[in-house]
């Protein structure tokens, strides 16, 4: 198979993953950010990535958005938002991170494939994302990729339809985001 053909196949992958996020998950994410102080993310590996290029994006619409573990990220507070993206839910440091998050009365989000895992279970909300584990491709998430590619991708596109979501209700455009831009570039 030609290299374009497999981008093709996992465009369609995407396209139908989408269908399987509920509106009103997502909207209540949204709804979320808008209306918190802070808000943290968090994720391992490539879900990791995912997390702080979302992180970013907040920055660059003003919101006071950081990445746990950062050396630079601030305490968190009562109320506060901890977004936490795992496929599985079981990853070993993201379920600490949501128990000292549970502890210090943060609202968690949790964007995971598995809502009934440990992160899940100490969510406030819960988006269920489209995904198989890593070592299966079969079900309703039927991939030809590798191993998590298919819920990191829907999730990086996700947060990015988010952003997208708070632009339209804060009035924002790219415009106006790059006022927030890094310039030491």
């Amino acid at each position: 198979m030609k290299t374009t053909e497999y981008l093709m196949k996992i465009l369609n992958e995407l396209n139908r993953s989408a269908s399987f996020i509920a509106d009103d998950e997502a909207d209540k994410l949204a709804d979320h950010i808008l209306s918190s102080n802070q808000i943290f993310t968090a994720g391992a590996g490539r879900s990791g990535l995912m997390a702080k290029s979302f992180a970013m994006r907040m920055m660059h619409l003003g919101l006071n958005a950081y990445i746990v573990g950062e050396t630079l990220t601030p305490p968190l507070h009562d109320g506060d938002l901890v977004i936490i993206g795992s496929g599985s839910g079981e990853t070993k440091n993201l379920i600490h991170t949501a128990e000292k998050a549970r502890s210090l009365k943060a609202v968690i989000a949790a964007l995971t494939i598995n809502p009934e895992s440990s992160i899940g279970s100490q969510s406030d909300l819960i988006i269920k994302m489209p995904g198989s584990p890593k070592d299966k491709s079969e079900g309703d998430y039927k991939t030809i990729q590798p191993m998590g590619s298919l819920f990191e991708q829907t999730l990086l596109l996700f947060y990015d339809a988010v952003i997208l979501k708070i632009m339209e209700k804060k009035g924002l455009n790219s415009q106006t985001m790059f006022t927030k831009h890094a310039n030491l570039e």
